[in-house]
């Protein structure tokens, strides 16, 4: 019989771009090259039980038991790239993925802050990019904002190598995702992205994301979708107000694909609090996924601050997940 420990084991797998790279518009973006996708589910069905979210909801609840080895695979951020390459692979092995969609991608077709950076660091030499962040931040200092300076900002953000990011880029990632004013950050991410990019940004909006349609063609397939926040904001930082009026805002644009009292909350970069866990418990969300990286154990973890491991964890570009506990 199945110890206890085992059949409340699980590793989450996480996804964002997946892609022919060399075939892209964009080929230095950071995803999981669409050869190396194909091979690495192909690995995960051999050496995994690949379940289902309706499976971990049960399990979580305590009336289903996991299957040994029990992996769920999550995509966020809505990517058309889930749709195009992900689903029919996905499909061929005969296995559910759960896609985690902010709202503002299909309902308005406006660029996520995230996706400009993403799209920033893809076009820009990090060296470069940084010295022109720093001169834009020295610039706009002291007249509509206040911040800190650069060297102070640099010796707290930039000092030290990301799980997957350099110190420069790490640097550049926090302080247009979170660290400056949010007016200043928008600003500051449309002229880099004018600078570097040079797509209008309602164009790359309509080329990066899935459509309504598309989303319900998913849904009707088999595969899984939850919520992610309508502004992909970092929730655990808005204020109880504004994190509780972009959630409601992405429940309602989202109804149509979720069970109203039963549906899952996937933290856009991870962010959460305390009042972000009792408002989504309030409107019906049974499960959270965080970035924390471990392996879940539904035995003794909350269930709203499930860990996740990155695809980068797995064969073919490591073996990490062999040693993350």
């Amino acid at each position: 019989m199945k110890n206890v420990a085992e059949k409340n084991k699980l590793y989450v797998a996480m996804y964002h771009y997946i892609r022919d790279l060399a075939h892209s518009r964009y080929p230095d973006i950071k995803g999981l090259d669409l050869s190396l996708f194909r091979e690495q589910i192909g690995f995960l069905k051999r050496t995994f039980r690949i379940v289902t979210m309706e499976e971990v909801i049960l399990a979580a609840r305590g009336t289903y038991d996991l299957p040994e080895q029990a992996l769920l695979l999550t995509f966020d951020d809505g990517y058309i790239d889930h749709f195009t390459f992900a689903m029919p692979i996905l499909e061929e092995n005969h296995v559910q993925g759960a896609f985690f969609i902010p709202g503002k991608t299909f309902e308005e077709h406006s660029l996520l802050d995230v996706n400009k950076i993403h799209y920033i660091l893809a076009g820009a030499k990090p060296e470069r990019l940084l010295a022109d962040l720093l001169a834009r931040m020295d610039y706009y200092r002291g007249n509509e904002f206040d911040f800190p300076d650069n060297k102070e900002l640099w010796e707290q953000y930039g000092a030290r190598d990301g799980r997957f990011d350099t110190p420069e880029v790490l640097f550049v990632k926090r302080m247009l995702q979170m660290v400056l004013p949010e007016p200043l950050r928008k600003r500051i991410s449309s002229e880099l992205f004018e600078s570097y990019v040079g797509v209008p940004e309602k164009i790359l909006a309509y080329e990066l994301y899935m459509t309504r349609e598309q989303i319900r063609t998913m849904k009707r397939h088999g595969m899984h979708i939850g919520i992610h926040g309508y502004d992909h904001y970092w929730l655990g930082n808005l204020s109880k107000e504004m994190m509780e009026a972009d959630i409601a805002q992405e429940l309602a644009v989202m109804d149509e694909f979720i069970d109203r009292d039963a549906w899952v909350m996937n933290y856009p970069y991870g962010s959460y609090n305390d009042q972000v866990i009792a408002y989504i418990r309030s409107r019906g969300c049974c499960l959270g996924f965080t970035t924390e990286v471990r392996i879940a154990r539904l035995n003794k973890d909350e269930p709203f601050k499930l860990p996740r491991l990155d695809c980068n964890d797995f064969p073919p570009k490591s073996g990490n997940y062999k040693t993350i506990e």
